[in-house]
């Protein structure tokens, strides 16, 4: 695999924080009228050296998941050198952010442009794909290039995640013979990679997977060079706190080791949300209380999406001081634009006796918080404050992270 040597494309947006506080509550003391975003670059390195340390393979960040720029700074420093990149601009992005990464493009339905500028320009060599259409694109828009890692997406269940992405790429495990057989002779490193979709509950679902890429294997009598088990490594969210990581990590690696596959094969992995949902929350204002109802100042066009659309829930606490003695309520929230739909169910259990002016920090949105939100409406915010304080919650607090010593600080 080759690394990129340039960086061309649309200019990326920058997160510049003025200034850095030891936690949440400090920034309610300011007593701010628009959201504020809270990042922590300090936990995620320390999920960077985890993944780094412990998967059995190579973790590659999927940057769809939160393109922040110093994000993929802070990872890169400390030891993710590969990054999953989906579009042209991500590829520019992270050209212009990381030179020396390595940008493995697994996108299986890519514009030709997008793969041509992607070689030739940025020094892609890997390519997900999940047709023949695919991969004569692939080699068309490479001019034949003999030094390819093409990586045959196979479809497989998501049945044990909370989001599915079963049905949109993958060939199926039987038709996957003459796919896997065409692209063997085209590349210079034959992978498999699919994705049981997004925050896995249970490593089963990897372990089921890897059985049907042993029975594509099997089928196509193809020497495989990589096996890429892609994301799906899930965070810990109310009513979603997964089994820990390295039992997803003993799963993979103990069905890796059964395939039929080359002595040298690679594992690959490629993490977004358990990389990046500890490194930032929000701070919202309440603006109106009616009844359970909490209406902030932020919303399913701002980095709530997922609660609004898909019910997601994320921990929640009130910033006063002193802390509130009242028990515990369960409200839902609207968000601040005129949409019905800006509405996010919940439940979100917060002190019975929160009220209009006071300040909520909520949690894990590091991962398709800042990568979902607009404009809508005129509201939104662009204040991102560095805080030395830990996540709500974390997978790896009791984690010593190994810094980088040219960790980039913000």
């Amino acid at each position: 695999m080759h690394k990129h040597h340039s960086a061309l494309g649309l200019a990326s947006p920058s997160i510049i924080p003025v200034t850095a506080v030891d936690g949440a509550i400090d920034i309610a003391k300011r007593t701010p009228v628009q959201p504020v975003t809270l990042i922590r670059p300090h936990a995620a390195a320390r999920a960077a050296r985890f993944f780094v340390e412990k998967f059995p393979g190579r973790s590659m960040y999927a940057v769809k998941a939160n393109p922040s720029p110093e994000l993929i700074a802070t990872l890169y420093a400390n030891g993710i050198t590969h990054f999953d990149v989906a579009s042209i601009a991500e590829v520019r992005l992270v050209a212009r952010t990381v030179p020396g990464a390595t940008l493995c493009f697994m996108h299986p339905v890519k514009a030709e442009e997008a793969i041509a500028e992607a070689y030739f320009t940025h020094g892609v060599r890997v390519f997900s794909l999940d047709s023949l259409e695919e991969l004569e694109k692939i080699v068309r828009a490479t001019k034949n290039a003999s030094d390819l890692t093409l990586c045959v997406r196979l479809r497989v269940s998501s049945e044990h995640s909370k989001l599915s992405l079963a049905s949109k790429f993958g060939v199926a495990a039987h038709e996957a013979k003459p796919l896997l057989f065409a692209a063997r002779q085209a590349a210079d490193a034959l992978g498999i990679c699919f994705h049981v979709g997004s925050q896995a509950m249970t490593p089963e679902a990897y372990a089921e997977a890897m059985e049907r890429v042993r029975l594509a294997i099997v089928e196509a009598a193809v020497t495989v060079d990589v096996i890429d088990v892609g994301g799906g490594f899930p965070s810990s969210y109310p009513g979603m706190e997964p089994p820990p990581l390295e039992r997803y990590f003993e799963t993979i690696h103990r069905a890796f080791e059964s395939l039929p596959v080359s002595y040298s094969a690679e594992l690959w992995a490629e993490p977004g949300r358990a990389l990046c949902a500890e490194y930032s929350s929000l701070v919202v204002r309440v603006e109106k209380r009616r009844g359970n109802e909490l209406y902030i100042n932020d919303g399913a066009y701002g980095a709530l999406f997922d609660a609004a659309h898909i019910g997601w829930r994320f921990p929640v606490t009130l910033l006063r001081e002193p802390q509130s003695t009242v028990r515990d309520h369960p409200f839902s929230f609207y968000g601040p634009t005129c949409d019905d739909l800006d509405h996010m169910v919940g439940p979100f259990l917060l002190p019975a006796d929160v009220q209009a002016g006071d300040y909520i920090e909520i949690g894990m949105l590091g991962a398709y918080g800042a990568a979902m939100r607009t404009a809508f409406n005129g509201f939104g915010s662009d204040e991102t404050i560095v805080t030395t304080d830990e996540p709500m919650v974390s997978l790896y607090a009791d984690i010593e992270p190994k810094v980088a010593n040219n960790v980039v600080t913000l």
